[in-house]
């Protein structure tokens, strides 16, 4: 393909994926009917615009989508309405990667940030679990899948200074577990998740506001039990050579990461005290505005000392990143959309199945929502595609005689779980990279005992929460 032509589809798929985003921003913000009935439409032409541009593995997710959505048609029943339903579902999903990578983009090349993770890297052993448990929870609120990539790619640095291969060896597992540990902790309780956007979608009743505070019980277990069993298990070894390098610096290091947390949280707080949009469509919109005014801060300067100045980085966002992103994209909307069409389908044959789940008592339909999802992304499901398959299939919040927030804390601690065992999920595929050795390694085997005692843990923590 020619270079014009190359750079013309990239200025194209920029500009849709950004018109998607700003449509489904203005939905949140309670847009006219127009804006409504837009939503499916736009997210249905990025994908036919998208589809011949990604691999042949996410192609075969768009024709399950047509397959299905023929199927469905075929049942006679509303198929229309249902594909509708998973195509704004899939607009969602879309608007919400593309916001959190406008902040991934700015993020990355910061040197502040840069400075944060070598500090996180080079901690003492005593401390370092701990410190890159905490420091990747910070760094995902900002940086999202990207604070694997960054924290690794530092963690792996340090271990370089490492003479003894064996140490280096623990060393390495330990530090990357440490990140991995810390960022799916995140994963139940943080507005910028796509485990609370999702679910709290799928489940009325609820939002950010509703599961924050037993999220963060689910997260303080899951990175409790990590730390713990890190401690506990930790390899005696004496480390051979001279004094280990002390980090630069000091914690302080970390309070551009604090500031964001702030800004990005407090304004979410407090436009959904002034407006009543949920928190998780406010975040639509706060992030990608934190991203543009950091940008210009950035940038301000840049113009007079030769570097890019704000307008070039606007643009290099439009043609280079987010073109960049539309293989994960195309993967996350059509995981949205299959589980919404994969559920109507399957409801219909379960009832006529006489499988009746309004029977099933409560606290096990929570303790299989935290086995269910990570079963399924052993099996290859996303996240995304298995939630979306599953809660429409749980009775009601009324029926089961819990309340709402109950379903979403079980089911995003199976999110969280899936992410840290699953061999198909970006944590694993990203840790196992740095490691050298395969997603399914660090799945099944780094993470055995931490998924073991740490599923027994949450599925306590859950049945409690729904029955109190």
């Amino acid at each position: 393909m020619p270079i014009n032509m190359k750079r013309a589809v990239a200025g194209v798929t920029g500009l849709s994926l950004i018109l998607v985003t700003v449509n489904v921003i203005l939905v949140e913000w309670r847009g006219g009917q127009m804006i409504q009935a837009a939503e499916p439409a736009l997210a249905l032409s990025l994908l036919v615009l998208l589809a011949p541009q990604v691999r042949r593995g996410r192609q075969i997710f768009v024709l399950i989508g047509i397959a299905l959505t023929i199927a469905l048609a075929f049942k006679g029943s509303d198929w229309l309405a249902v594909s509708r339903a998973g195509l704004a579902k899939a607009a969602f999903i879309c608007a919400f990667f593309c916001a959190l990578a406008s902040l991934r983009s700015v993020a990355e090349s910061a040197p502040s940030i840069q400075n944060a993770g070598r500090f996180l890297a080079m901690q003492p052993p005593g401390r370092r679990y701990i410190a890159l448990t905490f420091g990747g929870q910070m760094f995902a609120l900002v940086l999202n899948y990207g604070a694997i990539a960054l924290l690794g790619a530092l963690a792996t640095a340090s271990m370089g200074m490492e003479q003894d291969p064996r140490i280096r060896k623990i060393r390495a597992r330990r530090m990357l577990l440490a990140i991995q540990r810390g960022f799916t902790s995140t994963l139940p309780w943080s507005p910028l998740s796509f485990a609370v956007a999702i679910t709290t979608a799928l489940v009325p009743g609820t939002s950010w506001a509703t599961v924050v505070m037993p999220g963060l019980v689910t997260a303080f277990l899951m990175a409790g039990t990590g730390w713990a069993l890190d401690t506990i298990f930790k390899p005696r070894v004496t480390p051979q050579g001279g004094p280990r390098e002390k980090p630069d610096g000091s914690w302080l290091l970390l309070s551009p990461l604090l500031v964001l947390l702030v800004l990005i949280m407090g304004s979410s707080v407090g436009l959904f005290l002034l407006t009543g949009i949920r928190v998780v469509g406010l975040v639509l919109l706060v992030v990608p505005v934190v991203a543009v005014a950091w940008t210009l801060l950035q940038t301000r300067h840049a113009a007079q000392d030769g570097g890019r100045g704000f307008r070039a980085r606007i643009a290099s966002y439009m043609m280079t990143d987010l073109p960049g992103v539309k293989e994960e994209v195309v993967l996350l909307m059509m995981a949205g959309y299959i589980g919404t069409v994969g559920s109507a389908l399957l409801t219909p044959v379960m009832t006529a199945g006489g499988m009746d789940l309004s029977t099933v008592p409560a606290p096990m339909i929570f303790i299989a929502c935290v086995y269910i999802v990570p079963l399924a992304g052993q099996l290859g499901m996303n996240p995304i595609l298995a939630v979306t398959l599953l809660v429409p299939l749980i009775p009601s919040a009324e029926v089961l005689g819990v309340s709402p927030t109950a379903v979403v804390v079980a089911v995003t601690a199976g999110w969280a779980l899936t992410a840290a065992t699953s061999p198909f999920t970006a944590t694993t595929l990203l840790i196992g990279s740095f490691a050298r050795v395969s997603a399914r390694h660090v799945g099944l085997v780094w993470n055995r005992w931490y998924f073991i005692v740490t599923s027994i843990l949450l599925s306590v923590w859950v049945v409690i929460f729904g029955l109190l």
